[in-house]
């Protein structure tokens, strides 16, 4: 009997790794697209990893974390950038089909909290209206492009 209890753990403990594995693996296969240089509709461009988000020619956000299942991104602003230094962004993000060269978009939901669990609690933008769901405004559509 012993020997059964000990193999089920075993089973058990390997496939909850597998599992939680595949999770990380889609999880970082998500951000991967979002990674990577980028000019918005508004010829502004961007550079973004997993640790920084850049909007040229001045201002980066250090991302904290990343909710892929809700998506969503929690960053601090620089402490040089012009404005909202050391404070707290939301930035709310969703892919499109059929814009292309397009092929996502965020909205600045919140860019000055005070604290990360403020920024993150903020209403997040409406993605079943892009053009409007950013506070009134439409979401930042972004393509890719080579430095």
């Amino acid at each position: 009997m012993k020997k059964n209890q000990t193999l089920l753990f075993l089973i058990l403990v390997t496939n909850t790794v597998f599992a939680q594995q595949v999770v990380v693996n889609k999880e970082n296969a998500t951000k991967k697209a979002f990674f990577g240089d980028f000019m918005d509709d508004y010829d502004i461009r961007y550079s973004i990893n997993d640790s920084l988000w850049t909007q040229f020619p001045k201002a980066k956000y250090h991302v904290i974390k990343w909710n892929v299942e809700k998506q969503y991104i929690i960053t601090k602003n620089d402490a040089n950038n012009t404005s909202d230094k050391n404070l707290y962004t939301r930035i709310d993000y969703m892919t499109f089909e059929n814009m292309p060269p397009y092929n996502w978009g965020f909205c600045l939901t919140t860019y000055d909290a005070q604290t990360s669990d403020a920024a993150e609690a903020v209403e997040k933008a409406d993605r079943t209206n892009p053009r409007k769901g950013c506070n009134g405004f439409p979401f930042s559509r972004m393509k890719k492009v080579e430095k």
